[in-house]
């Protein structure tokens, strides 16, 4: 009891502080509960586990500010973990985050990489109903309604590279949950159709990542050795996650619910096509065989996007299931002995060849522990 008392008070008193402490308990309190007890991935202590060690050893290696884009994707796999293993010290870590960032998305109002922390804030407002967490986060969307932006301006959309599709439009669609207003859902229609538009490859059903990777009407622009298109495999990654996110809120009734199904069923059955022998997504989609490698973080939002697929029974359960298992599997290989998730990709704006087993991002952890709470769901 007085050592809850001593953490309460740190985490009012000095929230970064509070999260530091937090990391050290995880690391001195629960060495024993984060063994595997066999070799078996499926198993549901073992995902557990792995995906408490997961949390606990990319806490204790923190990157970037904690409102940066790649902070959003992985506390919001913290929030996955958290609603699959109850732990107590995975909640407190979240609730420093918040106290530590007095509750505010990053300084950019139009720019969806700084709202996409916020995701993990409207999901804290759920379980504790206190305005403060969000109400930073609606001031800024207010304002993104309201005032022309930079973006708009520099590059004539709002949402004009593909990964914004996982940064904003699951804050909106969560926003409008939340408050029971469905105009977010219109607003994040609009936005959403528009990068749809000018982004989305309707033959091969991927997404190029911005306006220069796309081929003009004389057959010119950026391709791969192979003479294929340049599909980047973690922007799609970021897609397919923030579709299943958007999804997940969206009511079902909701009149344009169908619009983002046929998009996510679509890009389902063109990855599938594009996973590799070992299990792994390659950094450029399209050509496999000058990327060698399989990328960590892609691959991560692929087994979560498929694996929540099947369990909402929008997936087939038989063509998918084999897809989800291998990746898995797969992903578990790239887990350090202290929980590291390996070969992911750096941050970049293209398809690298830059990494290997002891590259790491906190956007790597993230989709693994998101890849781990759907996975724990199914049955094997």
């Amino acid at each position: 009891m007085k050592k809850q008392l001593v953490f309460n008070y740190s985490l009012r008193s000095n929230p970064f502080l509070a999260l530091l402490t937090l990391v050290f308990l995880f690391f001195a309190m629960q060495p024993i509960t984060l063994q595997a007890q066999s070799n078996d991935v499926f198993n549901k202590n073992n995902i557990k586990a792995n995906m408490l060690k997961v949390t606990q050893w990319q806490l204790n290696n923190p990157k970037h500010s904690p409102t940066d884009w790649t902070n959003g994707a992985f506390y919001a796999g913290v929030v996955a973990a958290y609603e699959t293993t109850k732990s107590t010290l995975i909640f407190d870590s979240l609730m420093a985050l918040g106290e530590r960032t007095n509750w505010r998305p990053g300084a950019r109002y139009d720019h969806a990489d700084d709202i996409a922390i916020s995701q993990t804030y409207i999901d804290l407002y759920r379980m504790k109903k206190d305005r403060q967490m969000i109400q930073a986060t609606i001031d800024t969307v207010k304002k993104l309604r309201t005032v022309p932006g930079r973006e708009v301006k520099n590059h004539n959309i709002t949402w004009w590279w593909c990964d914004a599709l996982f940064m904003a439009p699951p804050t909106l669609a969560k926003l409008g949950v939340t408050l029971k207003d469905p105009s977010y859902f219109t607003f994040n229609d609009s936005l959403f159709r528009q990068t749809y538009d000018l982004l989305y490859n309707k033959n091969e059903h991927l997404f190029a990542r911005d306006a220069s990777y796309l081929i003009n009407q004389q057959g010119e622009g950026k391709r791969e050795k192979n003479g294929k298109l340049v599909f980047w495999s973690r922007g799609n990654g970021w897609v397919m996650g923030g579709l299943v996110r958007l999804l997940d809120e969206l009511p079902k009734n909701y009149p344009n619910r169908e619009y983002y199904l046929t998009i996510y069923r679509e890009m389902a059955e063109k990855i599938i096509t594009l996973q590799q022998a070992d299990g792994l997504w390659r950094a450029s989609l399209l050509d496999p065989a000058s990327y060698p490698g399989g990328e960590g973080s892609g691959s991560g939002f692929y087994c979560y996007a498929l694996a929540w697929g099947i369990n909402k029974g929008i997936l087939n359960k038989e063509k998918y299931k084999p897809i989800v298992k291998k990746a898995w599997e797969a992903l578990n290989t790239l887990l350090s002995p202290e929980g590291r998730v390996g070969w992911v990709q750096p941050i970049g704006a293209d398809p690298q060849k830059n990494f290997s087993s002891e590259s790491w991002e906190v956007y790597g952890a993230g989709a693994f522990l998101l890849a781990g709470s759907q996975v724990i769901k199914m049955k094997w």
